[in-house]
Order: structure tokens, then sequence, then C-alpha cells
């Protein structure tokens, strides 16, 4: 299966995949999975799935970004 390559936020998808993540961030999939267990990271159980809404990652990545700055 094809990687997508995302280009912008408006490119994401409503809710995203650890698929999704991994494509988004340029890290392999494990690394999305290992993100999205990690306290903090905004995930959403449906089922047996995580999923992360699309608001909730780019907030997330943004407050990251201005951790390190």
């Amino acid at each position: 299966m094809k990687r997508p390559v995302y280009k912008s936020y408006d490119e994401l998808p409503l809710v995203l995949s650890a698929r999704e993540i991994a494509a988004a961030m340029c890290i392999s999939r494990s690394g999305a999975y290992a993100l999205m267990a990690e306290d903090g990271f905004p995930t959403v159980a449906v089922g047996n799935r995580k999923l992360v809404p699309k608001a909730a990652f780019i907030k997330w990545l943004e407050d990251a970004a201005e951790v390190r700055d």
C-alpha cells in the first residue's frame, strides 16, 4: 500500500490512523504506534483501534513545537 503524502494540514483526514500519523510526520508506522501510546498524545479509542482527531493532532504538534522553541 502506498503511503499518502500530505503537503498541508488541510489535506489530512478528519480522523487519523497510525498510518496517516506516520505519513504526516515522516516516521515509521511502528513509531506512530509508539507515539500514540504516550501519555498526553490525543487519541480516541474506537473499539480496539486508536484514532487521532485532526484538530487535536495539529494542536499537539504546535504545542510540542512551542516547548522546543
